[in-house]
């Protein structure tokens, strides 16, 4: 009498415990990211210099140079106040800080002090890590960028663009650009060798690539070589991308191929994003490989 052994192919329940698994990430990463956020608002120092640190630039550029009312900055573009010509750079330069400078320096920090090491020996993944540490700049990304509009709107008196079009452009660039910011910031948290020299390193880059991309000085005005280096960086497309929303159309004229050039602006921060995520997780590590 023979016996039929049936067997049961392993290939089945496979797909749900793989659904069950990164839904697991996820949920942590969520978890992660309300962490952070406790975290980011119980430091009132990183709240002020990365958080409301735009909104206080861009009131003092708009009481310092607009006292004479409108500004014409070059022939046959129409003048507008100094607070409308400086807000598409301080929402860039604030995704810039939010992202890309406190990631650094957090993070450094956090392996410095040894966090990053206990967390190492705990079941979570970098992917948790990093999904909590993107969701906290997202939010706080998105808060500063309403904060800064409500100022500018409310306070300097800036018309705020009307049309859908518009706004589709606002939130791509956003989305793209503070993504691309926190993922260069999870990279660049590699390079301090300690806590204490995290703002050397990060700092000065976040400063320079400010002065270079059309923050704090109009991107026109620079020379074409300044130009040419500052399109090598994500943020002088951030700037750009913003200034097509918020800036009159004439004002295309003085970018540097006279036009908006959306299309550029969609390509370089889909490669930096792209170089970003490689790099972070490359150079990740819960502890420096020469501690």
């Amino acid at each position: 009498m023979s016996t039929t052994t049936r067997s049961t192919s392993p290939s089945r329940p496979m797909p749900a415990r793989h659904h069950s698994r990164r839904r697991s990430v996820f949920a942590v990463g969520v978890w992660r990211a309300r962490f952070e956020l406790v975290q980011y608002f119980r430091s009132g120092d990183t709240l002020f210099f990365t958080f409301l640190f735009p909104i206080f630039m861009l009131g003092l550029f708009s009481v310092a140079f607009g006292s004479d009312g409108d500004v014409q900055i070059a022939p046959g573009v129409p003048a507008i106040p100094m607070a409308q010509l400086y807000l598409p750079g301080m929402i860039a330069a604030g995704l810039l800080l939010s992202g890309f400078q406190n990631l650094a320096m957090d993070i450094a920090i956090e392996r410095s002090e040894g966090m990053l090491k206990r967390l190492g020996g705990t079941p979570l993944s970098p992917v948790s890590y990093f999904l909590g540490k993107i969701g906290q700049v997202l939010v706080t990304g998105v808060l500063q960028s309403a904060l800064l509009l409500a100022f500018a709107s409310l306070v300097l008196g800036v018309e705020l663009p009307t049309s859908a079009e518009s706004w589709a452009t606002f939130a791509w660039v956003f989305v793209l650009g503070i993504t691309t910011s926190a993922l260069l910031g999870v990279a660049l948290s590699a390079v301090p060798r300690t806590g204490k020299s995290a703002t050397a390193v990060v700092v000065p880059i976040a400063l320079a690539l400010q002065f270079i991309s059309g923050v704090y000085l109009t991107f026109s005005q620079l020379p074409d070589w300044l130009q040419n280096v500052a399109g090598l960086f994500p943020l002088k497309w951030m700037a750009q991308g913003m200034r097509a929303v918020f800036l009159p159309e004439e004002y295309a004229a003085l970018e540097q191929n006279g036009e908006w050039d959306l299309a550029g602006v969609v390509i370089a921060l889909a490669v930096w994003l792209v170089v970003g995520l490689v790099l972070s997780r490359v150079t990740f590590r819960w502890m420096r490989r020469d501690a």
